[in-house]
């Protein structure tokens, strides 16, 4: 998983920093967020995800949920046989 910031919509309110301070951290001079590393270590990733629904402003984005990084292949299995219009794991067919 990757994040994306968005420092123009960043507000500062440091919910990113203080859900996630391994992966977010906040400007000293203008409070704005600060991205530490883009490629989120697997342990971080829900911390990552409860900043990213926290974030007031809606400046964090998470890319590549379904990347090569990511260590949920049947997850990633379901997404391309819902792609497809393939019955889910569940037996139903997608919306």
């Amino acid at each position: 998983m990757r994040i994306g910031i968005d420092r123009e919509r960043c507000q500062g309110a440091g919910m990113c920093a203080l859900s996630a301070p391994e992966v977010f951290d906040q400007d000293p001079g203008d409070g704005r967020v600060v991205l530490l590393t883009a490629r989120v270590p697997a342990g971080q990733r829900p911390a990552v995800r409860l900043a990213a629904g926290l974030c007031p402003a809606g400046a964090l984005t998470l890319l590549d949920e379904g990347d090569a990084g990511d260590t949920d292949p049947a997850g990633a299995a379901e997404r391309e046989h819902e792609q497809a219009g393939a019955p889910t794991g569940d037996g139903s067919a997608p919306a």
